[in-house]
């Protein structure tokens, strides 16, 4: 069925990206880490852990599409594509990639403009920041000149025991 109406989400990332588009209508369960938006807890059945999974429950949950996340999650996938579920696994590593889950999990669930805008609002965002960052930058101080050893400083860097004062650790100067 496209675009899907019962996805269930195996990372959070993928949660949160729908309730920013205001898709997360179509979502019928979710990973044990969801945590944003703070509702999503009460809202939606949990699923799975980040890389075990209630494979019955998911099943029984009749999902169009499962959200996965790389290689990590293989078995899980392996698991659900041999009970004939559709399966779209994530593997985004930088903001770059990030920003292509977004645009890709707007495509999937036919929210292609909406997706587009969060990606060009959160890529806008990160460039502000690189920006702030770059204007804060300052040369780095110049290199400390060391303070001058004092005499007798081999006895005062050793440790004293504080009980004795009779050693030579403990002797006071």
């Amino acid at each position: 069925m496209f675009p899907p109406e019962r996805i269930v989400c195996l990372t959070e990332e993928t949660v949160e990206t729908l309730y920013l588009l205001n898709e997360d209508r179509r979502i019928v369960g979710v990973s044990g880490y969801a945590m944003r938006p703070a509702r999503v807890r009460k809202e939606k059945p949990r699923v799975s852990s980040f890389i075990s999974a209630d494979v019955p429950k998911i099943l029984a949950l009749k999902p169009d599409l499962v959200l996965a996340f790389s290689d990590l999650q293989a078995d899980i996938v392996a698991e659900l594509i041999r009970a004939n579920v559709a399966v779209h696994a994530f593997n985004q590593r930088d903001v770059a990639g990030i920003l292509d889950m977004i645009r890709t999990l707007g495509a999937l669930v036919g929210a292609t403009g909406k997706a587009a805008a969060l990606a060009a609002s959160l890529a806008s965002h990160v460039d502000d920041v690189h920006v702030r960052a770059a204007a804060r930058r300052r040369a780095p101080p110049p290199a400390a000149t060391p303070a001058p050893r004092r005499a007798n400083a081999h006895r005062r860097a050793r440790p004293r025991c504080g009980s004795c004062r009779k050693c030579r650790r403990c002797r006071v100067d």
